[in-house]
């Protein structure tokens, strides 16, 4: 049996006007397009910024538009549920 582990924690984020960026504690840089994330697409650039790292970085929490993502599931490609409901 496999299984995956994930070593890498987010240490910084940051934001363009499409994307989310996040830091990884391993040297790596993810870019998400915020449309996959929708609450963090429609707030605002003070929102946006306003974050904490959970877990020691493994999660990604926005307190005031009520947003939490895993990095575990951003390492795997993974989008808002409600993302994928405007797709279909």
């Amino acid at each position: 049996m496999n299984t995956l582990t994930f070593e890498a924690n987010a240490s910084k984020v940051w934001f363009d006007k499409e994307n989310m960026w996040v830091a990884l504690t391993d040297g790596r840089q993810l870019s998400i397009p915020l449309l996959y994330f929708p609450r963090l697409l429609n707030a605002t650039p003070e929102q946006r910024n306003n974050y904490e790292l959970s877990g020691g970085g493994t999660g990604i929490h926005w307190e005031e538009i009520d947003e939490d993502i895993s990095v575990p599931g951003l390492i795997l490609g993974n989008k808002d549920l409600t993302y994928y409901k405007k797709m279909i």
